[in-house]
C-alpha cells in the first residue's frame, strides 16, 4: 500500500504541472491588457502602468512569469490580486464556508441518493423505480443556474422554507438551500449508480449463499448488498467533488454565499488573472488529493481489492 501511495503521489506531479500551466496559459495568454481592464473607463498614467506591469511581472516573457509563479507557489505564496489583496488571506477567509457547503451537499446527496437508489434497485420495475428514474432525468438535464433560480424562487421566496440568500457568517441553516441545489447536481448519478449496482450485486453467488445460509434480509441487504454496491458510488465521489466546485462557483453567486466559489465568480467578472489562477490551482491540488483518498477507500469497502506492484 505504501508503494502505491508513493506511485500515485509521483503521478500527481505531472498532473499538477500540466494543470497549472494550462490554467496560467488560458488566463494570461488571452487577448487584451489586464492592467487597462483593471482601470475600466479610466486611463492609467505611464508611471502607474509601468509600476503595475513590474509588480505582477507582466513585463516579463510568458514562461518566465510562469516559472516565477511556480516558485512563489512552492513557497506557499499564492500572490496578490490586482486589487492588492493577498490570495492567501482570501482563501483562509472564504474556503471554510465553501468546505462546509460542499460537505453538506455531499451528505445530502449520499443519504437521499443511496436510499432512493437502494429502494429502486430492490424494487426493480416498480412505480417507485420508474419515478426515481424520471426524477433523475429531469435533474441531469437541468443546468445548475436554472435549478438554483427555481429553488430560490419557489422554496425561498414563495414558500418561505429557506432564506433566499445566505446571511452574515453563513450559518448552517442558510447553507441548506444552496447545498440542496449542489446535491441535486449529482443526486441523479448516485441514484443510478446505486440502483444498477444493487441489481447486479443481488445476482452474485455470495448473496445467494448468504440467503442459503439462512441469514435474514435485514443483514444480507446492508452487509452484503449495500456495502459492495457502494464501490461505484465511492468512485463517483472523486468526480463529484469537481462537479461541486464548478457548481459552487455559480450557486454561491446566486445565493450570495461568502465562499471561494463566489470569490472566483467575482474574480472572473473582474478579470483578476492572479486571483483566478491561484484559486483554481488550489482547487486542482485538492481535487488530486481527493482522488487519491477515494482510491485508498476501495480497500476498506471491498477486501478483495489490493494494490500490488
Amino acid at each position: 500500500m505504501t508503494a502505491y501511495i508513493i506511485r500515485r503521489l509521483l503521478q500527481a506531479i505531472p498532473v499538477f504541472l500540466g494543470a497549472t500551466f494550462l490554467i496560467y496559459s488560458m488566463v494570461f495568454l488571452l487577448p487584451g491588457d489586464p492592467i487597462l481592464a483593471l482601470f475600466g473607463d479610466k486611463t492609467p498614467t505611464d508611471a502607474q502602468y509601468a509600476a503595475l506591469q513590474a509588480k505582477f511581472h507582466l513585463d516579463q516573457p510568458f514562461f518566465t512569469r510562469y516559472l516565477i509563479y511556480l516558485g512563489d507557489l512552492f513557497q506557499g505564496n499564492l500572490g496578490t490580486t490586482f486589487r492588492g489583496q493577498s490570495v492567501n488571506e482570501i482563501l483562509v477567509a472564504k474556503f471554510p464556508t465553501t468546505l462546509r457547503l460542499a460537505l453538506l451537499a455531499i451528505v445530502i446527496q449520499l443519504v437521499f441518493g443511496v436510499v432512493v437508489g437502494l429502494i429502486a434497485g430492490l424494487r426493480k420495475n416498480s412505480v417507485f423505480d420508474y419515478a426515481s428514474m424520471l426524477l433523475s432525468l429531469v435533474l441531469i438535464s437541468m443546468p445548475v443556474f436554472v435549478l438554483a433560480f427555481i429553488a430560490q424562487y419557489f422554496l425561498a421566496l414563495e414558500l418561505g422554507l429557506f432564506r433566499a440568500t445566505v446571511g452574515r457568517g453563513a450559518p448552517w441553516a442558510d447553507l441548506m438551500l444552496p447545498a440542496i441545489v449542489l446535491a441535486a447536481l449529482n443526486f441523479a448519478y448516485v441514484v443510478r449508480l446505486t440502483r444498477g449496482s444493487v441489481i447486479e450485486t443481488r445476482q452474485q453467488d455470495f448473496v445467494r449463499m448468504a440467503y442459503g445460509k439462512g441469514l435474514p434480509t435485514s443483514r444480507v441487504i446492508p452487509v452484503h448488498v449495500l456495502r459492495n454496491s457502494m464501490i461505484p458510488v465511492t468512485t463517483n465521489l472523486a468526480a463529484d467533488f469537481g462537479i461541486l466546485i464548478v457548481g459552487a462557483t455559480v450557486t454561491e453567486g446566486v445565493f450570495n454565499v461568502p465562499g471561494i466559489g463566489n470569490e472566483l465568480f467575482k474574480a472572473i467578472n473582474q478579470h483578476d488573472g492572479p486571483e483566478i489562477v491561484s484559486i483554481v490551482t488550489v482547487l486542482v491540488v485538492i481535487y488530486v488529493m481527493v482522488n487519491l483518498v477515494i482510491d485508498l477507500l476501495y480497500g476498506v469497502l471491498d477486501p478483495r481489492i489490493r494494490y500490488v506492484r
